[in-house]
């Protein structure tokens, strides 16, 4: 059994939709547009240079899900998905992810960016399983905190580990695609890494240890 992993922000789109969301809000009027959009872009070049402190990031992101009702969330996010998401897919993405498929791998989305974001985009790209920083909730209201281990770093090889043990199939190789330097402990585990597009920390890393380095933002893909 074959399982592709792929990471999801400047991976298979070409933006990060984390950051976008939270541009997102700004644009709809949803939260402070000075105070919100200056801590965003902040935690956003802490994430690009891998100092980030996610349970802190995860705390601010969630605000705005604290306080917005829930019928008003989906909406919002609906229309993200639609503006936002829709126009940033890799245009090589696709026809990576339906390579895999008929070679009939199992794929996964495994992605720092909690699941209320990611989830939807998930699906927009007919990934069924996805991983993913997990929100808590109690009484159906997030509460601003990380349930379980954050989906990052890492945290995403123990994440991975986990939800391997749960699988009625035993995966015996294992590719993952990413652009992140946030990713290099994935990577150096997993039968057959894959760089995509990838930020200058990574490409090093991926010149010293001689892994593959492809692009998906051109078509036709270059992933051959």
């Amino acid at each position: 059994m074959r399982l592709a992993l792929f990471d999801l922000d400047n991976t298979l789109l070409t933006g990060d939709s984390d950051h976008l969301w939270g541009e997102f809000l700004v644009a709809r009027g949803r939260v402070d547009p000075t105070a919100y959009k200056q801590a965003n872009d902040r935690f956003y070049a802490q994430y690009r240079a891998g100092t980030l402190d996610i349970a802190d990031y995860t705390r601010f992101a969630v605000g705005p899900l604290v306080r917005i009702g829930a019928a008003e969330l989906q909406a919002l996010r609906e229309e993200f998905v639609l503006t936002c998401i829709e126009p940033i897919i890799a245009p090589a993405a696709p026809a990576l992810l339906e390579r895999h498929r008929i070679q009939g791998d199992t794929l996964l989305i495994i992605t720092a960016t909690n699941s209320f974001v990611t989830a939807p985009i998930a699906r927009l790209l007919d990934v069924d399983d996805l991983l993913a920083t997990e929100l808590e909730q109690v009484d159906g209201r997030y509460t601003g905190r990380i349930a379980g281990t954050p989906c990052y770093q890492a945290g995403k090889c123990r994440r991975l580990e986990e939800w391997r043990a749960q699988q009625s199939d035993r995966y015996t190789h294992l590719t993952f695609y990413s652009d992140s330097h946030n990713d290099i402990p994935l990577l150096s585990v997993v039968d057959r890494p894959i760089v995509v597009d990838p930020d200058p920390e990574l490409r090093l890393e991926a010149g010293t240890r001689g892994w593959p380095v492809i692009s998906l933002r051109q078509a036709p893909p270059s992933f051959d």
